[in-house]
C-alpha cells in the first residue's frame, strides 16, 4: 500500500501527474480540480494516494488532503461507483458539501457532478448515510459525532428536533453543522441553530 508520494512534480497532464521520487517517476491519476491546485511544475509536492489493483493493471489515484482520500475511499465502497465517478464527485464538490449532501439525503446535489445520474446519487446516499452518521468513518469532517449504532448524538438529537419543528432536512442539518461544537448539549445546539435559521428567514 502506497500511502503517499513525496517528491518533485515532474510532469502535468490533463488527468494525471508524474512525481519524481529519488529518480523514480510515479504516475498518479488525479481529477482536474486537484491538478489545478498543485504548485508549478518542478516544485516539491506531497500527494496522498489510493493504490488500485485489478484485471486492467495497477494505478495510483492522488489527492492533496487525507480528507479527500478518505472520502474517495468511502465513495468507491458504494456498489457501482468506481474511481472515475468518485473523482468526478470530488472534483465538483468540496468534501464538506458532499458529506452534507449525504447526511441531508440530498441526492439532487450529488447528481450535479459530471457522470453522476439520479440513481447513482441515490445509491451513494443510501449506502453511506448511516456509515457517516454512526461509524465515525469520516472523523475530520464537520458531521455528526461518531456515536455507537443505536445511540444518537447531540447533533442528531438537535437535527431531529428541528425536523419536528417543520424545518427541511437539508436546512436543519446545515444549521446544526455550522453552529455545533464538540461537547455541546443538544439543547444548546438547538438554540443556536434556531437563531441562525431565524436570521436566514429574515433575509
Amino acid at each position: 500500500m502506497i500511502a503517499y508520494v513525496k517528491g518533485t512534480l515532474a510532469f502535468v497532464y490533463e488527468n494525471s501527474v508524474v512525481v519524481d521520487v529519488g529518480g523514480v517517476g510515479y504516475l498518479v491519476n488525479a481529477a482536474p480540480a486537484t491538478i489545478a491546485r498543485l504548485p508549478a511544475k518542478g516544485a516539491d509536492v506531497q500527494i496522498f494516494t489510493y493504490f488500485q489493483s485489478n484485471d486492467n493493471g495497477q494505478s495510483l489515484h492522488g489527492f492533496l488532503t487525507q480528507e479527500e482520500l478518505r472520502l474517495f475511499t468511502l465513495l468507491i465502497s458504494v456498489s457501482g461507483i468506481g474511481p472515475k465517478v468518485a473523482s468526478a464527485i470530488l472534483g465538483a464538490m468540496s468534501p464538506q458539501q458532499i458529506i452534507l449532501a449525504i447526511v441531508a439525503e440530498d441526492a439532487a446535489a450529488l447528481s450535479k457532478a459530471p457522470g453522476v445520474g439520479k440513481k447513482t446519487a441515490q445509491r451513494v446516499v443510501l449506502e453511506l448515510r448511516d456509515k457517516i452518521k454512526t461509524d465515525g468513518a469520516y472523523e475530520d469532517a464537520p458531521t455528526f459525532s461518531s456515536a455507537p449504532i443505536g445511540k444518537s448524538s447531540p447533533k442528531q438529537d438537535a437535527t431531529d428536533a428541528l425536523l419536528a419543528l417543520g424545518y427541511g432536512r437539508a436546512e436543519a442539518v446545515s444549521a446544526v453543522l455550522e453552529v455545533a461544537d464538540d461537547g455541546m448539549a443538544a439543547d444548546a445546539i438547538i438554540k443556536l441553530a434556531l437563531k441562525k435559521l431565524a436570521r436566514q428567514g429574515a433575509l
